[in-house]
């Protein structure tokens, strides 16, 4: 046990062996492992028409790959589906409804141990519209 500046006892397991503080030193040493291998990016595409996801998941693979970056995927994700229930007429006949649906197919491509070349070519890539590319680095 030892004592704070203003004088309250605080309770720790610093002074053992096998503690937390050894704990934090094996987690303090797996994030520098992992910083040296090189920045760990994740990319979520979201799109419309599966065909064109497909397309653009192609094109982003084949950029990290010739640029020497392992990648992990794609990841199909669950398809997000949206429906609505309409009325086909404005006052009577309300049997008679048309219902809508909107599908938002989704893939998730990590791209590990990525280079500063690797970022630049992902950055300057021409994607076919109606693709929503969310990315996150860490």
């Amino acid at each position: 046990m030892s004592v704070s500046a203003s004088g309250r006892s605080i309770k720790g397991s610093a002074g053992m062996v096998g503690g937390t503080g050894t704990i934090m030193a094996q987690a303090a040493t797996s994030n520098k492992v992992a910083k040296e291998a090189g920045t760990r990016i994740r990319i979520k595409i979201r799109a419309y028409d599966h065909k064109i996801i497909d397309q653009a998941t192609r094109t982003i693979i084949e950029t990290a790959i010739r640029t020497g970056a392992q990648v992990i995927g794609p990841v199909p994700l669950p398809t997000e589906k949206r429906k609505w229930t309409v009325n086909r007429s404005t006052f009577v006949h309300k049997n008679a409804r048309e219902q809508f649906e909107m599908r938002i197919h989704k893939r998730i491509v990590d791209i590990v141990e990525a280079s500063a070349k690797t970022i630049e070519a992902l950055t300057s890539l021409n994607l076919p519209s109606g693709v929503d590319v969310e990315i996150k680095m860490s």
